[in-house]
């Protein structure tokens, strides 16, 4: 029997532990560590990594990943892309989802992680056969969750579908970390009775089942585990990496893992951790086991922004009135499942029903866009008075969103003109417009400073 591991420590536990606030510098010097420790792949870019980086590190997306694709020669590089939304929390066309993906491969990439957050297979698509087409892999993933509507047929069909679409491997992405080992085991099952592509399996330890989850998933024949280096596993991060080999090598299990290397990466990270104890960035919250979200199903990442978000309004007493409210406004909503953008979406609007102390009295344009229709078809039945609540009588629009908005890039590349280098510089641009203009402002700026500074060294 065989396992591998994806490391997750430059994305998602980065992600789900301090909310994706961890700069360049900071990862650099193990990067050339982790390249040797023989994982099936290193999890580094996409997710909330690019916006992070532009909106709060004033770093360039595409230089980061430039710089570990040069320091990692060896490691399958790995991006989480959400199908139709790219990196952002809206559709974009299909001419700009193909020449993200294009520029996301030729920049480094080999592996691209590809979602929908209403498992719209729909949505996924045009990413996946230009993912095909550039020659990386496309792992089509189907966001777990658990409702009503959510069956182990259901999820077989959408694999079946995504097969039949060229996808490379197929990831069970259990965003909130809810999926028992039960679940784990009849669904890693099912799918490999179904379909022949290796299954990966992504979970949070948030709820506390993670290392079960993952135990339960390899002996049913799981083919790939994500996991993360100790200092930054468990809580809302994934279960860790040592831990899992160890458990599962007494078990007979082989991985290509040097453990050696594994713990030099941990030793590195350790002292981060650490410091970001003391500034408060990482808050011990996200690393305690909470049952509740068995409940409330809000994701790693989404949880840490959540605290963030309530303690900038002064309203972290308001905590357990949002966590309740959530499952609600999830109902309403037809039980998308709670991964980005839905699971901002949703516990936004929770938080907006809490403080506001009306149901739906201030309504944000993306929930609009979801009852129009935009995201995708809801994997249940919506709230029809909430919807009438919200859009008056306007009706739901037919057939896919993306479909009916013209093409972007080219014309937003003309309007930009000189402020657009690259473009990757127009990719950022269009996934994050006020965002991207002013880290081109700054980067201007820190350019000329520069020069200025070494014309009057030179005088």
């Amino acid at each position: 029997m065989r396992i591998n591991f994806t490391e997750t420590v430059l994305r998602d536990a980065n992600q789900s532990l301090v909310a994706t606030r961890m700069r360049l510098e900071e990862l650099e010097p193990v990067l050339s560590e982790i390249n040797k420790a023989g994982y099936y792949s290193v999890e580094c870019w996409g997710g909330a990594t690019f916006d992070s980086c532009l909106r709060f590190l004033d770093e360039d997306p595409w230089v980061r990943l430039r710089k570990m694709r040069e320091k990692m020669p060896d490691a399958k590089l790995q991006m989480l892309l959400r199908g139709q939304n790219l990196l952002g929390y809206k559709h974009y066309p299909d001419d700009v989802v193909r020449k993200f993906v294009q520029r996301s491969v030729g920049n480094g990439i080999d592996i691209i992680r590809i979602f929908d957050a209403l498992n719209d297979t729909r949505n996924i698509r045009v990413a996946l056969e230009e993912t095909v087409k550039c020659g990386a892999l496309a792992s089509a993933a189907i966001s777990f969750s658990v409702s009503p509507v959510h069956s182990l047929e259901n999820y077989v069909k959408t694999v079946r579908e995504l097969e039949s679409m060229g996808a490379g491997s197929i990831c069970i992405k259990d965003m909130a970390g809810i999926m028992s080992p039960k679940q784990a085991y009849d669904l890693v099952k099912a799918i490999k009775e179904s379909v022949k592509l290796p299954v990966i399996v992504h979970t949070h330890c948030t709820a506390g089942l993670a290392y079960m989850t993952c135990l339960k998933a390899a002996e049913a024949g799981a083919d790939i585990i994500d996991t993360a280096v100790s200092c930054f596993s468990g809580g809302t991060s994934q279960p860790a990496t040592e831990t899992l080999y160890y458990a599962l090598g007494e078990l007979g299990f082989e991985t290509d893992l040097n453990i050696n290397a594994v713990k030099r990466v941990n030793d590195h990270f350790l002292p981060l951790r650490n410091e970001y104890f003391k500034s408060g960035l990482l808050d011990p919250v996200v690393l305690t086991t909470d049952s509740d979200c068995l409940n409330y199903q809000i994701p790693g990442g989404m949880l840490s922004n959540l605290i963030s978000q309530l303690k900038m309004q002064n309203a972290m007493d308001k905590f357990a009135d949002v966590l309740e409210e959530t499952p609600k406004v999830r109902e309403d909503l037809g039980y998308p499942p709670l991964v980005t953008p839905m699971s901002q979406m949703v516990g936004v609007q929770a938080v907006q029903n809490v403080l506001s102390g009306e149901r739906y009295k201030n309504v944000g344009n993306e929930i609009k866009s979801y009852l129009r229709g935009e995201y995708g078809t809801a994997p249940g039945k919506i709230n029809e008075e909430v919807r009438k609540k919200i859009l008056g009588d306007e009706k739901p629009l037919e057939g896919r969103f993306a479909e009916m908005l013209p093409p972007l890039f080219d014309k937003t590349k003309a309007e930009l003109g000189g402020k657009a280098r690259s473009d990757e510089d127009v990719l950022s641009y269009i996934a994050f417009p006020t965002v991207a203009e002013k880290f081109f402002e700054k980067r201007l700026e820190r350019e000329e400073n520069i020069t200025t500074y070494t014309i009057e060294r030179i005088d």
